[in-house]
């Protein structure tokens, strides 16, 4: 055998295990699911080919899916502008010099490792329960506790703060697009008599633009795809009255609680649909607000 024909022998031996399991766990459940998406299929009996009826069904005659986009949609677009918003504000605080900066960065980011885990989902639940430490405060300050698991729209902003709560990773990334901006263009701001907002508004925003645009585009894909805190804070029911029945909740309930395959797996593709407009919009809209020094400050 020849020597270049051992090598690439060498090659794929060691990629072996890597294309197995990309075929296995991801090609192959995309073909599957897109197939299922148009069939009757419970898991027990064979799948029925029914055409379009999955997705005629879920925009005429779904009243709850319907609700789930609608809930999900205010999750994305109050959740992740919030969350943007606090992991910059958090970056410029550790973009300062001070001994301590390193902690500090450690123990912000501590959120985004355990956010999304179990434990803090449960966690979550004791804060704001009837008696927990957040209607304490309310009390404390004279206003009425509110009752987080009673009401549908309080139970939903509970599902935001915990996103918003996750900035961690949004922020590192702002943080290091805040170091690469030089130090130079605040001096001379400073010498031209520029105060904070319009060093802010005229330097670091538009700096740090392609920043935002790509924690933008990322964090709205995992907003759509948020589904442990909702499942463990409703303990699975989507409650109270459906309040915090996010999309991905119930494309999970219709397919392992109520075994209509078929039916989450349309679900699946017009969540894949959405999501892929929206980042499209995201970057259409970027040629406008976006400034690359690449391409002359544009």
């Amino acid at each position: 055998m020849q020597t270049h024909m051992k090598q690439n022998l060498w090659g794929y031996l060691f990629i072996g295990p890597f294309i197995i399991g990309f075929l296995a766990f991801t090609i192959i459940p995309i073909v599957a699911s897109f197939y299922f998406s148009f069939t009757s299929y419970n898991l027990f009996n064979p799948p029925e080919w029914i055409g379009l009826d999955n997705f005629k069904e879920m925009f005429t005659s779904d009243p709850r899916y319907l609700h789930s986009l609608k809930i999900t949609f205010i999750y994305v677009f109050a959740g992740v502008p919030l969350r943007l918003l606090f992991a910059l504000a958090v970056a410029m605080l550790l973009n300062t010099a001070s001994r301590a900066v390193g902690l500090y960065r450690t123990l912000y980011y501590l959120p985004s490792l355990i956010g999304g885990s179990v434990a803090v989902a449960i966690m979550w639940r004791n804060i704001f329960g009837d008696e927990g430490i957040v209607n304490l405060a309310l009390m404390t300050m004279g206003i009425d506790p509110v009752r987080w698991f009673g009401n549908p729209t309080a139970a939903l902003w509970m599902l935001i703060f915990l996103s918003v709560w996750q900035f961690g990773s949004s922020m590192l990334i702002f943080l290091a697009g805040l170091k690469s901006i030089p130090q130079s263009y605040y001096e001379a701001a400073s010498v031209d008599g520029a105060s904070f907002f319009q060093k802010f508004y005229n330097i670091t925003i538009p700096m740090l633009s392609p920043v935002i645009l790509f924690n933008a585009v990322m964090q709205t894909i995992a907003a759509f795809m948020t589904f442990v805190p909702a499942y463990i804070i409703s303990k699975g029911t989507g409650g109270p009255l459906d309040g915090t029945l996010l999309y991905s909740l119930y494309l999970f309930k219709q397919g392992f609680e109520f075994f209509h395959m078929g039916y989450a797996s349309a679900m699946a593709w017009v969540m894949l649909v959405i999501i892929g407009i929206l980042t499209s919009i995201i970057f259409f809209s970027s040629k406008y607000w976006v400034h690359y020094e690449s391409e002359g400050g544009r």
